[in-house]
């Protein structure tokens, strides 16, 4: 690493990143498995792959990973079946402290099979229980058909024998003796197939059948009441049983294909009604048995799941660890002669006592003699950016990260972000009133941060959490400027006493500016509420709000160049010093800040200028007089000098800086891109990640001026752009204003006004409603974007690169975060 980092000034917590070294480790082979677990302990380390050339096939330890692996699928298989079962997970428990991998694959393995057993033994009984229960449905009301069908024959034959004089018995058959004889070879019987068959699947089932046979078939069906779980798919599905009568082996083929079409269970069934009686007692027999055995199986495979749960976090959480230690060992390069492994990373310097501290503990604790070596490497690789951040700043940190992780050591946005972020969001959503409803809600989960942290909650719910610092400064800051607009839901108060304006005489009747006069010491703080009097002196109310968004503009894009300004000395750029950042201010404050002390000036004197008129004229007739439209002495001139500073100081961003990199590059040429001599070859080529590549680079003048002309293009026009950009405070502050005035007086005031109690509770129901969904919600989220949007274009792309990579040390403390 090159010692910019080290040399300059120390860490400034969020300010600059913390100082990073390249650290090589060598560890004696025997303590390397502990020295790892130990530095994932301690987080603060995060190594290089130096195998990356091998496949993961290809590598020391793949076995290793091969059956951490196999034993995470196994331990996924029980948080299945115990998420099945509705078992919870216990806490950690150390009643049965596994110690090591093998004795813990050798647990895992005997408990997988035992379970499969205990659910392979399961799913049989179960099946063959619900073929029984779906059978005994079957004897139950097939036997149905054939006691009518018998009945039905009963009837015919004393219809028949009542005819006959009653002379003829049930025992004379239907056919006469002779008529047999002579067609006994034209009998027939009729076979029959019973079974079940989705109701869903019914009417097809019946229209298939018939086209299939020609009709040449008989179908009886009767619906069950209960929904049936079907054998195969255990699922309930609600069936009818069946009864195919039909002639013919070609019929019977056929029937037997559409049956395994439709999913229709088939069962045997007897003609014979006594046999179906034993049948079916048989059966409910078998079913009582099967319920008995089923129950001892699930008491059985509940016990099991338990003793699982009770240990499974513990066992889960060794598994993973093994797994990340071994894919770390992967990483280092084996020294075969020396029996050592060597690994090479990134760490932070005020961590280094703390590294050596855990490399010698993990050589007591292994009983070796060979203690690991630890020093720091010289590189000019870019190294990782890390930031110490806490559960307030971490949410702040991560809306500068979205939009580009800062480059090592370079000024950090999030800094001022925590302030600037919540005040531009509050110019915005300046509303006391709904500040407060933003505030008492974030509070909750402030309050239940313990409990809510430890939950999975939803997606939108889950980055409110994540916010929830965030939006309490943002609530905070609403109350704020709403007190400063004096707006309470749109309406205006007298809190921190009268007005300062007084009726002129008798004849004025409303509360606005029209026919009042100042007669009271000027309103202590934020605007007078008689401002509010009139929808006509709303613009007064909104020109103070957009020349102060101006001023807001202007100060925080100064912020942004003298952040610049502080980068380049920071990195010892002398050339973007005195060739960006001076013109660069001398350019914004020419123009835009000399508007902003025209603002300033108009306030205080109260004068009646036409700044527009000043500004445009400024340009178009310079030597002009300004007659009205001059607000103090000698402004003319000045005008003139400002506005030759800003023709001026364009060529100088553009010119200088191309010639002079020129010129230092044909001095040292080479110079500046030779590699340190003490600095490993492996060091010397870089990553993807700033790091290098430059060693071999051609100076192109051409090249290097385009760049400047566009830097400077973008600068001349970002500047006149980006201060109109900041009006949308002032736009988006009346787009609130007017949303809550409106749902203040054409709901509430308006139903108050029917003096009807009913008419009175809808409409405070739909004010309450409109309140929340759309300026508590919408709103909100309005302001939120849209001061995201100043604080990424308008003000981190004066001084901020965004283009370095986060420090990922390599830790155990994000294990419960990541998903399988």
């Amino acid at each position: 690493m090159g010692e910019r980092g080290r040399g300059c000034c120390p860490s400034m917590d969020l300010m600059r990143s913390e100082p990073m070294q390249l650290v090589q480790l060598i560890i004696p082979i025997e303590s390397a498995h502990l020295a790892v677990s130990y530095l994932g302990d301690l987080g603060l380390i995060q190594f290089k792959d130096l195998n990356a050339e091998k496949s993961p096939f290809q590598r020391t330890y793949a076995i290793q990973i091969k059956r951490s692996g196999e034993m995470a699928r196994k331990l996924r298989f029980f948080r299945d079946q115990m998420s099945k079962a509705g078992l919870v997970t216990g806490a950690r428990s150390q009643v049965e402290a596994i110690a090591n991998l093998d004795d813990l694959e050798v647990k895992l393995g005997d408990l997988e099979a035992e379970l499969v057993e205990i659910n392979a033994n399961g799913d049989k009984l179960q099946r063959s229980y619900n073929e029984l229960a779906e059978y005994k449905l079957v004897l139950q009301n097939a036997g149905k058909f054939f006691h009518s069908a018998l009945s039905s024959a009963e009837a015919r034959q004393r219809e028949y024998s009542a005819n006959q004089g009653g002379e003829e018995s049930l025992e004379i058959p239907l056919l006469s003796e002779q008529e047999t004889t002579a067609d006994s070879s034209k009998q027939v019987r009729l076979g029959f197939i019973t079974g079940l068959v989705p109701r869903e699947k019914s009417m097809a089932f019946e229209r298939i059948l018939f086209r299939a046979t020609r009709g040449n078939v008989f179908l009886r069906q009767v619906s069950v009441d209960e929904p049936v779980v079907d054998p195969v798919s255990g699922d309930k599905v609600e069936k009818n049983v069946f009864a195919v009568f039909f002639s013919g082996e070609r019929a019977k083929n056929k029937i037997l294909k559409i049956c395994d079409a439709f999913g229709a269970n088939r069962y045997s069934f007897s003609e014979d009604i006594s046999k179906q009686s034993q049948m079916i007692t048989e059966v409910s027999r078998r079913l009582s048995e099967l319920k008995t055995t089923l129950d001892a199986g699930l008491v059985q495979r509940g016990n099991l799941l338990q003793t699982i749960g009770e240990h499974f976090e513990h066992w889960n959480i060794l598994v993973r660890k093994e797994k990340a230690i071994y894919h770390t060992l992967n990483m280092l390069s084996m020294d075969v002669t020396k029996k050592c492994l060597v690994a090479e990373g990134w760490s932070p310097i005020f961590a280094t006592k703390q590294i050596q501290d855990a490399l010698h503990q993990a050589t007591l604790d292994c009983n070796t003699q060979v203690e690991a070596i630890f020093q720091v490497l010289r590189t000019r690789e870019m190294p990782p950016t890390y930031f110490r951040t806490n559960k307030f700043t971490t949410a702040f940190q991560e809306i500068v990260d979205a939009y580009g992780v800062a480059k090592y050591q370079e000024a950090n946005p999030g800094v001022f972000t925590i302030v600037t972020f919540p005040f531009l969001f509050a110019v915005m959503f300046g509303d006391w009133g709904h500040g407060i409803c933003l505030l008492l809600a974030t509070l909750f989960f402030i309050v239940r941060e313990k409990k809510l942290s430890s939950q999975k909650l939803g997606d939108i719910t889950e980055m409110a959490f994540g916010g929830r610092y965030v939006i309490v400064l943002m609530s905070i800051f609403s109350i704020y400027t709403g007190l400063i607009y004096n707006e309470f839901f749109s309406v205006p108060f007298e809190l921190f006493g009268p007005s300062a304006y007084v009726c002129r005489d008798a004849t004025c009747s409303e509360a606005s500016t029209i026919g009042l006069i100042k007669g009271r010491d000027t309103y202590p703080f934020g605007v007078d509420p008689v401002w509010h009097g009139s929808r006509s002196e709303l613009p007064f109310l909104n020109s103070l709000k957009m020349k102060m968004s101006i001023l807001l503009g202007v100060a925080q894009m100064n912020l942004g160049i003298i952040l610049s300004y502080f980068n380049a000395l920071f990195f010892k750029n002398s050339i973007n010093t005195w060739f960006q950042f001076v013109p660069q201010m001398i350019f914004l404050n020419s123009l835009f800040g000399y508007l902003s002390l025209l603002i300033i000036v108009k306030w205080c004197t109260g004068s009646q200028a036409d700044l527009y008129h000043v500004m445009i004229y400024m340009f178009l007739s310079p030597t002009d007089e300004l007659g009205e439209n001059q607000l103090f002495a000698g402004q003319k001139p000045l005008q003139m000098v400002l506005l030759l500073l800003a023709l001026v100081s364009v060529p100088w961003m553009l010119l200088p800086k191309p010639f002079l990199l020129k010129k230092q590059h044909e001095r040292h040429q080479g110079e500046a891109y030779a590699p340190l001599p003490d600095t490993d070859e492996s060091l010397q080529s870089g990553t993807n990640h700033n790091g290098g590549g430059h060693g071999h680079e051609e100076f192109e003048f051409s090249e290097v001026f385009v760049h400047q002309l566009i830097h400077t293009i973008e600068f001349v026009l970002g500047a006149v752009s980006n201060t109109a950009s900041y009006l949308r405070l002032w736009a988006l502050s009346l787009a609130h204003s007017e949303l809550s005035i409106v749902f203040y007086e054409k709901v509430l005031l308006l139903a108050w006004g029917y003096d009807n109690i009913f008419i009175l509770i809808i409409g405070i129901i739909i004010f309450i409603c409109a309140t929340v969904g759309v300026l508590l919600v919408m709103e909100t989220l309005s302001a939120f974007l849209h001061a995201l949007r100043l604080h990424w274009v308008e003000f981190q792309n004066k001084f901020y690169e965004g283009d370095g990579y986060k420090f990922y040390p390599f830790s155990f403390s994000v294990l419960d975060a990541e998903e399988e």
